[in-house]
């Protein structure tokens, strides 16, 4: 049983039942929605970047996803929030439910800051114990997280009765008091089946930290993963996944937050696959891997279905991040909110590529009930001559599925994305070395940014069977890119002029052979906002 994600308990059947009335509220919420198909532009009154299908909060700040938690067929999710920006500093839980990782809706902050003398309320995990190891009750939602007092980093516990939408401290907290150590945070917590027992993954400055408990209150620490190569380590995550969803050949994945600066990088997730033996995690090679090849996937959190049979679980999880960068956020032009956004959310499976087993991801399905009418070309032949006219985009969100022939005569092709105003962003491939790459040097707001902003993010690609594909989504603020079902992906901020949705493909050094194009508007998805105060 995956205990961490087990849905609450009969014991709970008032707290199910208004579970229930929110799930159908959301329900509801998703057909209204649904009635308004034609709605691929955003409201007139909306800010000019606020996204068409990216999480942000109505106003004030945002960072750190937390982790999602199943109640009665609803996910709860948790973002770090600071409604005292930019004046006052501490963050807390701000609170978003869903039924199908599209459509969102708003319940305010669950868990506030600056209440228990310990500090604000910082990144964690969520956890369902329904065999009530820590005696609150079978199917209490459990949080762990790290607050922050005067520079001092501790992990405290919380407590929700209701399903999620409130939550009190435990009185004894903290249940991890600090070491003597500066950096010591973003506990991650699963539930160990093999041995019977909590375990957590504990970001220390370059080490991860592995602990155990019995009952989320009294943890033993067991070893540490360290690395003196990633910068400041954040935002651990520790899961089993199989490989090629074969339930018989299964790997640890150890993922946290780092620095790449030292390879090329910026900040972003990288992992290793490997072994966890109750004791310490032992990686199948030293060199990490990187989820994410942009500027601006952070803070990465992954959960499971646990509707799903046990192999299903294992075969695929989801993930999602905060689409934004350390180095930058502050300085955005998003003048209703600040913080960026999340990334959508994306279903990640551990996949053999070129025999090293390899995280994978991809759009999460149900954006695909967002999609209108597709455009679709093929056997588009761009040149190095004549101007290629590809189908315009009429919506404010979009997305691009592009067949590429490895090969072609080109040395390189470009699509540029957002144009207006001699404003653009750029994906581009280049079939010489085989690596994809995204650019927005060139975007509205790039001269205004720091050098990193202006750099360009890529990656190697190399083509499957001949063909190279990519899987783009536009947003008002971003680009995310899919390539090769997949197996790389880069995500980056990329803001265009007021109004620029001009889409053009260039090519150089000879022609580009375009098997196949797909533009799909992708109609707007509103978050029902919470409109009182946190209950």
């Amino acid at each position: 049983m995956n205990h961490h994600l087990t849905p609450i308990s009969t014991a709970r059947r008032r707290v199910a039942a208004f579970a229930f009335v929110v799930l159908f509220t959301s329900s509801m919420a998703i057909a209204a929605i649904s009635t308004t198909a034609s709605l691929v532009s955003r409201p007139v009154d909306w800010e000019l970047y606020r996204p068409a299908i990216h999480i942000t909060p109505a106003k004030h700040w945002m960072n750190d996803p937390q982790r999602p938690i199943l109640i009665d067929g609803v996910w709860h999710y948790y973002y770090l929030y600071n409604a005292d920006y930019p004046t006052g500093n501490g963050t807390e839980w701000y609170h978003s439910t869903s039924v199908d990782l599209v459509h969102w809706q708003d319940h305010g902050v669950a868990i506030d800051k600056y209440k228990n003398g310990l500090g604000d309320i910082e990144t964690g995990s969520a956890v369902i114990d329904s065999k009530n190891t820590a005696g609150f009750g079978a199917g209490s939602v459990i949080a762990v997280l790290t607050q922050q007092h005067e520079g001092v980093q501790r992990q405290s516990l919380f407590v929700s009765t209701d399903g999620g939408y409130r939550f009190k401290p435990y009185d004894r907290n903290p249940v991890m008091d600090n070491p003597g150590v500066h950096d010591w945070r973003d506990p991650k917590i699963i539930w160990d089946d093999t041995r019977n027992e909590w375990l957590m993954v504990l970001a220390e400055g370059n080490k991860i930290g592995f602990y155990t408990s019995p009952d989320l209150k009294q943890w033993t620490y067991r070893s540490g993963f360290e690395r003196n190569d990633l910068g400041l380590l954040e935002c651990p995550d520790l899961f089993r996944m199989a490989i090629d969803g074969d339930p018989k050949n299964t790997r640890w994945v150890l993922a946290t937050g780092a620095n790449g600066a030292n390879t090329g990088m910026t900040t972003g997730t990288v992992y290793w696959t490997g072994n966890w033996d109750g004791q310490r995690f032992t990686a199948d090679e030293d060199k990490p891997r990187w989820l994410d090849a942009g500027a601006d996937f952070y803070a990465m959190v992954t959960w499971e279905d646990p509707r799903l049979s046990e192999t299903k679980r294992l075969a695929s999880r989801y993930a999602i991040g905060w689409l934004n960068n350390w180095a930058y956020a502050t300085k955005l032009p998003t003048n209703g909110w600040h913080g960026g956004a999340n990334s959508i959310v994306r279903r990640i499976e551990l996949r053999s590529v070129d025999g090293q087993p390899v995280l994978v991801s991809q759009p999460v399905d149900s954006l695909n009930t967002l999609e209108g009418n597709t455009e679709i070309r093929s056997q588009i032949r761009v040149t190095d001559i004549v101007k290629t006219i590809l189908p315009q985009p009429k919506s404010d969100a979009y997305r691009l599925r592009i067949e590429l022939n490895a090969a072609s005569e080109a040395n390189e092709v470009r699509f540029r994305l957002k144009g207006k105003d001699g404003h653009f962003g750029i994906v581009g491939y280049n079939f010489r070395d085989g690596t994809v790459f995204v650019m927005r040097d060139k975007d509205a707001i790039a001269d205004s940014m720091p050098e990193v902003y202006r750099e360009v993010r890529k990656a190697p690609a190399p083509a499957r069977n001949g063909v190279v594909t990519l899987d783009i989504i536009v947003d008002t603020t971003s680009i995310e890119v899919f390539v090769n079902n997949g197996e790389v992906v880069l995500s980056n901020l990329v803001f265009g002029a007021s109004g620029a949705n001009e889409l053009s493909v260039e090519s150089f050094g000879g022609a580009t052979e375009l098997r196949s194009f797909q533009l799909s508007p992708i109609k707007v998805a509103p978050i029902k906002r919470f409109s009182g105060d946190a209950h």
